[in-house]
């Protein structure tokens, strides 16, 4: 069985007053309603780069820009739209070496210089993810910066859960009701609950090299969770 571990969503909403009549809200219920959903990812993202040295600027930052190249390049064979690929960082600086001299004085000298090169693929086929970084490994990348999947329509699934906690909250007061011999009455408040913000999706660091040369990376994408709470203060009449 597959771990359901996965990134949380905490869902916000905006507080706000209900219309109900001030004298009707004097006698009142307050409730916190909940609901949450587990639900795949669809899709993944994923940083991969190269860091490449070289004896001047230009010979470290060609070679790391050419396998970046390579790394796109399988991307957009694998049906990923350029939209989905963007530069990450590009980065250059001087190298440098320590030095033991006579006497045991250690020193820094120069050492050619180190380039840096990265890019981030959005895949929504999460499949062809270990074919990508199988290749990318191969092409010369020596980093992967981490694995993260979420939802691509997320405003959505909160929508949809934001009314499933406010349905949740009327049933919770209306049980109360009953069960104190009284009867429920119009809505007084509601609001949230005091969910902060939304949490990233689930990132899953990653190291390179990761597998036997030509062996697929086995990535495995989990379930993303998602809750939402909101506070609702109802009047009751006796």
């Amino acid at each position: 069985m597959r771990p359901r571990l996965a990134g949380i969503l905490l869902l916000a909403l905006v507080p706000i007053r209900a219309q109900a009549d001030d004298a009707e809200c004097k006698r009142r219920i307050s409730v916190v309603g909940r609901a949450t959903e587990t639900r795949a990812p669809d899709f993944t993202e994923v940083t991969i780069g190269i860091e490449a040295r070289g004896a001047t600027p230009a010979a470290s930052l060609d070679a790391a820009s050419k396998a970046v190249a390579g790394i796109s390049a399988q991307a957009r064979a694998l049906g990923v739209p350029p939209a989905d690929i963007g530069t990450a960082a590009v980065t250059l600086q001087a190298g440098t070496r320590s030095v033991t001299r006579p006497g045991g004085v250690v020193t820094e000298e120069p050492d050619g210089y180190r380039a840096g090169n990265a890019v981030t693929v959005r895949l929504a086929d999460m499949d062809r993810l270990g074919d990508l970084l199988r290749q990318a490994l191969d092409s010369g990348a020596n980093r992967i910066d981490g694995v993260s999947f979420g939802l691509r329509d997320p405003d959505k699934a909160e929508a949809a859960l934001q009314v499933a906690a406010a349905r949740d909250a009327r049933t919770r007061a209306e049980a109360l009701a009953e069960a104190l011999g009284a009867k429920l009455g119009p809505l007084c408040t509601l609001g949230n609950a005091g969910a902060g913000a939304p949490y990233p999706p689930l990132n899953r660091a990653l190291a390179a090299p990761m597998a036997a040369k030509g062996r697929r990376v086995p990535i495995e994408a989990g379930t993303i969770q998602l809750s939402s709470e909101v506070s609702a203060t109802f009047a009751v009449a006796p």
